[in-house]
């Protein structure tokens, strides 16, 4: 394959969520380069249709690494079912994602989040390495606020106001230390998300924030397996009572997954039946229960690295 074009230096794209969706899914797909130490093939590219250009992420399902508890090449959909039940719930939590094709098959396609990467050279005869610096632990988001405004860890085993504790640690000269997470509503909504769809690996990094302040969250491959793999950073609010924003957005989610319904009918394309019917047993666990989930015992509650 040619080398592919320059990646912009900025590009600041904002569309409706439904011309975005579109975009995504009937543009023309164009890898501008590869994200280096991504544990599947993750490639930038843009998409293009009637003079708009969108900036996103393919993942293709060719590029995916099997693993052990997942069947093989499901993960693309997965990603796309997760953003359909985010849109369910009103919350909006996930970029844009369709499943369609591309230069390397079918994949996962999701609006790209911030400025594009930054270019590293590559001595492969396919797309150029990108750096990523999103996914860094000590990276800050576009808008110039970082993780350590949503994850820190602080000395004492009591968390600070507007901190909720999530587990023991060390600081790096190893004294006892305690990591939190921000008592921040946009991070409650992703705790109650997470639980709908048995996310088993949310880390710090998958988070990033859009310049007009919301928290978008991305990598939702190891999602919806039919039995419990929770595994997130997000356990401040464990036990605790649901808001009333969250039920509310749950009973909205019940019934779109009832029978015959739009989300109802969509999902069996990207999932298992068994899975399907999963989800809807965690919804109605979650309003029959009226509080946060806690970790269970068969499975390491933290993801490894949790940032």
């Amino acid at each position: 394959m040619s080398a592919p074009e320059r990646v912009p230096t900025e590009r600041v794209t904002t569309l409706p969520t439904a011309a975005a969706r579109d975009l995504l899914a009937h543009g023309t797909l164009t890898v501008r380069g590869r994200i280096r130490n991504a544990s599947n093939a993750v490639l930038f590219a843009t998409v293009d249709a009637d003079g708009e250009t969108l900036d996103c992420v393919y993942k293709p399902v060719a590029g995916e690494r099997p693993l052990w508890d997942f069947p093989d090449g499901t993960l693309a959909a997965r990603e796309v079912a997760a953003y359909e039940v985010s849109e369910a719930t009103g919350w909006s939590l996930i970029p844009p994602t369709v499943l369609r094709d591309g230069p390397y098959g079918e994949g996962m396609c999701q609006a790209w989040v911030g400025p594009p990467p930054g270019r590293e050279p590559s001595d492969s005869s396919g797309p150029s390495d990108l750096s990523d610096d999103e996914d860094d632990e000590d990276a800050e988001d576009d808008d110039g606020s970082g993780l350590g405004e949503l994850f820190t860890l602080v000395e004492g085993g009591t968390p600070p106001p507007g901190w909720k504790a999530v587990g023991h640690a060390e600081t790096e000269d190893g004294r006892p230390a305690l990591f939190v997470h921000a008592d921040d509503p946009r991070l409650r909504r992703l705790a109650v998300l997470d639980a709908v769809l048995n996310n088993a690996d949310r880390k710090g990094g998958h988070l990033l924030t859009s310049r007009d302040g919301r928290l978008q969250a991305i990598d939702h491959g190891v999602t919806f397996h039919a039995e419990d793999k929770l595994r997130t950073l997000l356990w401040g609010w464990a036990g605790e009572p649901l808001t009333g924003e969250a039920v509310a957005a749950l009973r909205v989610l019940r019934d779109a997954l009832a029978d015959g319904a739009p989300l109802a009918r969509r999902l069996p394309r990207l999932l298992t039946p068994a899975e399907v019917d999963a989800v809807r047993g965690r919804v109605g666990a979650l309003l029959a229960a009226g509080r946060h989930p806690l970790p269970g015992g068969d499975w390491p509650a933290i993801p490894w690295p949790p940032l």
